[in-house]
């Protein structure tokens, strides 16, 4: 008999995948230039020329068998070494190789660090809105999943609600900043307290409650600020990093976990995150793109044009009447829906060809997410085609 839990997941699919396909399908019919697609956080800028160069200058002067032979169960020593140096020269932190564990993209990295500070019926928190993958992730390791409601206010971290949901007995906190889906960046302040918090209750339950900090969109923040590294905050900390949006290389599926050096059983963590590989066949990412992208670790794509969409897209939407939390980060803007039914809003929308995701799947109604990875020309021709949309559905929304 087939698995019934995956089996039930079927009829559970992602409203953003199903989103991307109703576009790619409408893009067969009127041209996808005429379908203005925020579905997908798919990167549109190229990777840097200095990371293709490296990947041909690997495959055509490297040994191929060594190249593409089997890297060790914790991942290749010298590009862990080369994570950890970076990571320390930007942080002032102290890592060593061995508390770094590369991976397969921030996806695989949340798996490892998931299954290793966890056991089966453990809980643990996430914050709305979250990515709707967290619930998975979180529910197929064994766990369960808490959620924190919103302050829709400002998309920081629900202090108070927080407080009242670690009186239960809580493994791990899982955090995203920069946000998806709201592009809000956590404050220094924030981090502050909510470290302070959780060694407040750790010494209260009398058991580690660890912090997963899920950062892929580090690198991609706005208005010449950079993002709080949340490990430089509190001790046990598990940091999960994917180099997807950073050098626009999601299809190449690498990441890594960095493990505080002063966490609890710090020395353990890479070893027993192998052991979790052996569990999940997980297996190592390639070993090539691994040594890739050691050698660009310092490098990024040509972020700026996300700052360029987030400002045509804040202004409208602020024009429009809109409720909308500037994004200091990601390429994620978040409004509010003109009414209560996000669904309703994000379907109205396909009528002209807009596709919107509806905010249900991220833990908070009534809003909706655009994702604005997206050629700036695309964005620039879109601003009509929302205003009229919203003038014409929405002519009393002030």
């Amino acid at each position: 008999m087939v698995n019934e839990t995956y089996k039930a997941m079927l009829h559970e699919k992602s409203v953003i995948r199903e989103l991307s396909e109703f576009a790619a399908a409408r893009g067969k019919e009127i041209g996808y230039g005429n379908v203005f697609d925020f579905s997908l956080g798919n990167p549109s800028v190229p990777c840097p020329d200095s990371y293709t160069e490296t990947v041909v200058r690997l495959h055509r002067r490297e040994d191929p068998v060594g190249l593409h032979g089997y890297s060790p169960s914790t991942t290749i020593p010298e590009v862990r070494e080369a994570v950890a140096k970076s990571l320390n020269a930007r942080f002032g932190m102290e890592y060593t190789g061995g508390h770094i564990f590369m991976t397969s993209g921030a996806a695989g990295a949340l798996a490892h660090a998931l299954r290793a500070v966890t056991s089966p019926g453990d809980r643990v928190v996430v914050f709305a809105p979250y990515f709707p993958e967290y619930r998975p992730y979180v529910e197929g390791c064994g766990a369960v999943m808490r959620v924190v409601p919103a302050d829709t206010k400002a998309f920081q971290i629900n202090f108070p609600a927080l407080e009242k949901i670690l009186e239960e007995d809580v493994a791990a906190v899982l955090i995203n900043s920069p946000n998806n889906p709201s592009g809000v960046v956590y404050s220094e302040e924030t981090l502050q307290r909510l470290a302070n918090l959780l060694r407040e209750k750790e010494k209260e339950k009398g058991h580690d409650i660890f912090l997963i900090s899920d950062e892929p969109y580090r690198e991609i923040v706005f208005d010449g600020k950079s993002a709080a590294y949340p490990s430089r905050f509190y001790d046990n900390t598990l940091s999960c990093y994917s180099f997807s949006k950073s050098l626009s290389i999601p299809g190449e599926r690498i990441g890594y976990v960095a493990v505080h050096p002063q966490c609890k059983d710090a020395d353990l963590l890479v070893a027993i995150m192998a052991q979790i590989s052996r569990g999940i066949g997980h297996n190592c990412p390639s070993s090539s793109i691994q040594l890739a992208v050691a050698q660009v670790l310092e490098e990024t794509s040509d972020l700026q044009v996300y700052e360029t969409n987030r400002d045509l897209l804040y202004d409208l939407f602020t024009d429009l009447g809109f409720t909308v939390v500037r994004p200091g980060g990601t390429f994620y803007i978040f409004p509010k829906a003109l009414e209560s039914d996000a669904a309703a809003f994000c379907k109205k929308a396909l009528d002209y060809d807009l596709i919107f995701v509806p905010s249900d799947s991220f833990g908070v109604p009534g809003f909706l997410r655009l994702a604005y990875c997206l050629d700036t020309e695309k964005v620039t021709r879109s601003l009509p085609v929302i205003r009229r949309f919203v003038e014409e559905q929405y002519p009393d929304r002030r």
